[in-house]
C-alpha cells in the first residue's frame, strides 16, 4: 500500500475534497509511540481495502495543527494512534490504539 503524506492544512483540505469521490483513510501516527508503530504495522499487514481507497499518513509530532483540524472538522476527539475513514467529508468510522484494524472499515465502503 502507498501512503500519501498529510503534512499541511492544504493537504487536509485536499483529502476532504477527495473523500467526495473515493473513500479516504487517515492514519494519525506518532513516531515515538510503540503502540502507534504496532497499529501501523497491523494496518499495513491487514490492508485489504478497495483499490480506490486513498490512504493518508499524518506524522503527529510534526503536524499537530493538522491533527487538531481533523478533530475539529470531523467532530471526533484527537487520539494517537488513530485511524479515520472519511466519505463525503464526514467521519464514518474511527478507531484508536489497539482497536485499529483496516478490516473493520470494510462494512463502510
Amino acid at each position: 500500500m502507498d501512503w500519501n503524506a498529510l503534512d499541511s492544512l492544504e493537504d487536509w483540505k485536499q483529502a476532504v475534497e477527495a473523500s467526495h469521490t473515493s473513500p479516504v483513510v487517515v492514519f494519525k501516527h506518532s513516531t515515538r509511540c510503540s503502540i502507534s508503530r504496532m497499529a501501523l504495522k497491523l494496518t499495513q499487514q491487514r490492508w485489504e481495502l478497495p483499490e480506490n481507497t486513498i490512504a493518508f499518513m499524518l506524522d503527529l509530532l510534526n503536524h499537530r495543527d493538522v491533527s487538531q483540524a481533523i478533530a475539529e472538522d470531523l467532530g471526533i476527539e484527537h487520539q494517537s494512534p488513530q485511524m479515520v475513514l472519511i466519505r463525503d467529508g464526514k467521519a464514518l468510522h474511527h478507531a484508536n490504539h489497539s482497536n485499529i484494524d483496516p478490516v473493520e472499515l470494510l462494512p463502510y465502503l
